[in-house]
């Protein structure tokens, strides 16, 4: 069961997918990242990539965000994030979910000047091992100057980035966090 653990939705329950790629963060591993943040999720805007059920970002409204984007190329994830935030009454002002390529999609925002002060990445764990989707965020600048990106990411798979600057690393079972900015 997914559930919002704080803020304005605190206890609604999220749907997850019947499709087993669609892998939702485990409720530990985002409790850390929230508690972590803190405060700094109060409005600001925030980007779900890999979004799956929509769970990061779904709490992130509720913690206060101003705006998510959610990007996930499953049609079925794409409408599971849909039905979750209409299901928990999110005014669809302040969500939009873009089904598609992340980095097509991520192209398309950086022409429109959108730019995150919080993205959250939680890419198939596999692609880590041949694509660095950081790349395409520093390449169409869509993280603001003093934004933040966080990559989930099993602790067992090293990753490294020549685009961003390592600020911090944080376990949590097989799965770690690591926190990249300029």
């Amino acid at each position: 069961m997914i559930r919002i653990s704080s803020g304005f939705y605190k206890g609604r329950v999220l749907r997850g997918g019947k499709n087993p790629v669609i892998r939702p963060t485990m409720s530990k591993l985002k409790l850390t990242f929230f508690d972590i943040l803190q405060n700094e999720v109060k409005e600001k805007i925030f980007l779900d990539g890999f979004a799956g059920t929509g769970n990061i970002g779904i709490e992130a409204l509720s913690r206060g965000a101003e705006y998510v984007i959610f990007i996930d190329d499953l049609p079925e994830a794409a409408r599971l994030i849909k039905h979750n935030a209409e299901k928990i009454g999110i005014a669809s002002d302040f969500y939009r979910v873009i089904p598609g390529d992340f980095n097509r999609s991520i192209i398309t925002l950086g022409k429109d000047g959108f730019q995150f002060d919080l993205i959250y990445l939680d890419p198939p764990y596999a692609m880590l091992e041949y694509a660095n989707p950081l790349k395409v965020i520093f390449k169409r600048n869509v993280l603001k100057k003093d934004g933040l990106i966080v990559l989930e990411r099993p602790s067992h798979l090293r990753f490294v980035t020549t685009y961003f600057t390592l600020r911090r690393s944080v376990s949590s079972g097989s799965e770690c966090l690591d926190f990249f900015g300029y």
